[in-house]
């Protein structure tokens, strides 16, 4: 790779899906976002573009059959003369990229060779929806951005110290020896995101806190982070465990499924589709909406049975905080993130109500105006455990994780 001398650094950093591709160009120094987007309906009728500059929105309709060609839409729309944010691809010092399983075979942020994408292929079984497609980013930016170092950033890495405890499920053991079927956790960047955040905010050191983390969105999951390293979360095997999510059941009994199955004469894939797609928020609402902001503005305009699926919503949540709060044998400060987390004061303030026994007391104007994009803690000054909301920036985790790796190793 050409060595130039650069003052920042330049990341690129990419979140592949199965038919779309997301992205931010970031300058490292000062961590400013150039400009962000998403090449959507990849290899669907009606790809298109949507890149973003300052906010203002361009869209770019054009085919896109496939990931190398989305991303090729990508990289000359960020040296285009009228909405490029850089003059040369030359720019671009690193690409990040965002993988959601790494099974047990990676504890951290790498950089990517083909032995590490050799071991993705091998954990795709895992998380077959997602992992190939992150692939597919992957070897797309390798082919355009020759010699441009490239680092995956796992969403599972972060809950890799889990002890075996908290990680194995009560079935045979062979199983796990066969097919590595434990707890993996998921969103493992973002709750590393805030609840770094959120020390710094309290002003103290990670080492120092125990950190009940809530990533609250579509999909939602939670976080047991002591002294900085997980201990526990709320997603399992796959990311259908743990809390009532947007289309996802969340934990049940796990015999429910075959009663279905037998009553209802259907196959185990249409099982898992009804789990996945067809539970949660919007099984419980008979297909009213997946979107918690719908439910909560029928639930105020005094529809009882949106009322209730918000009270099932957040009991869910409560219960998993009490049970962290135990398994670190005490708690310092919970943080809510995401979708929800970041923008429901309703979801926040019904949560904390359970939680009195811990000592949280909320702040409850400081709830209500801390929405749409504002940080900072909720809680009253004398609440024994603090509560803070923290928007989650997995994009910066994964640049700044790139940054770090590319310049360590040497490779820029």
């Amino acid at each position: 790779m050409e060595r130039r001398e650069v003052k920042e650094m330049k990341v690129l950093v990419i979140n592949s899906g199965s038919s779309s591709i997301k992205y931010q160009l970031i300058e490292m120094e000062g961590e400013r976002v150039l400009c962000k987007g998403i090449a959507e309906r990849i290899g669907l009728d009606g790809s298109r573009l949507v890149h973003r500059v300052n906010e203002e929105k361009h869209v770019i309709e054009k085919d896109l059959p496939d990931h190398e060609e989305a991303l090729k839409l990508v990289l000359n729309t960020l040296v285009d003369e009228n909405l490029g944010v850089i003059k040369d691809l030359k720019e671009i010092d690193a690409v990040g990229h965002r993988v959601v399983h790494g099974g047990e075979k990676f504890k951290e942020s790498v950089f990517v060779n083909e032995e590490v994408i050799k071991a993705i292929e091998e954990v795709s079984p895992l998380a077959p929806l997602h992992n190939p497609a992150n692939l597919m980013g992957i070897k797309a930016a390798m082919k355009l951005l020759p010699g441009v170092p490239n680092v995956a950033v796992f969403d599972t890495a972060f809950h890799q110290t889990i002890p075996q405890k908290a990680y194995l499920y009560a079935i045979p053991y062979e199983y796990y020896e066969k097919y590595g079927v434990r707890r993996y956790g998921f969103h493992g960047t973002s709750h590393r995101y805030v609840s770094k955040r959120a020390a710094e905010i309290l002003g103290k050191k990670l080492e120092e806190l125990k950190i009940i983390t809530c990533h609250i969105g579509n999909g939602a999951s939670i976080a047991a982070v002591k002294h900085g390293k997980c201990v526990d979360t709320s997603m399992g095997f796959t990311p259908l465990e743990g809390l009532v999510m947007g289309t996802r059941s969340g934990d049940l009994d796990p015999a429910i499924p075959f009663f279905i199955m037998e009553k209802e004469g259907i196959s185990p894939q249409e099982m898992y589709d009804i789990l996945n797609k067809k539970s949660g928020v919007y099984g419980l609402s008979k297909g009213f909406s997946s979107d918690m902001r719908d439910i909560e503005e029928a639930a105020l305009k005094g529809d009882e049975w949106c009322k209730l699926i918000l009270d099932i919503y957040d009991y869910r949540i409560a219960k998993y905080i009490g049970a962290y709060a135990a398994a670190m044998n005490g708690v310092d400060a919970i943080v809510f993130t995401a979708g929800v987390g970041e923008n429901s004061p309703i979801t926040r303030e019904d949560v904390c109500s359970y939680l009195e026994f811990l000592g949280v007391k909320l702040d409850k104007q400081k709830n209500e105006e801390t929405i749409r994009g504002k940080e900072g803690i909720i809680s009253t000054p004398d609440s024994r455990v603090k509560v803070l909301v923290v928007p989650t920036n997995e994009e910066l985790m994964i640049a700044r994780d790139t940054k770090e790796i590319v310049e360590r190793l040497g490779k820029r």
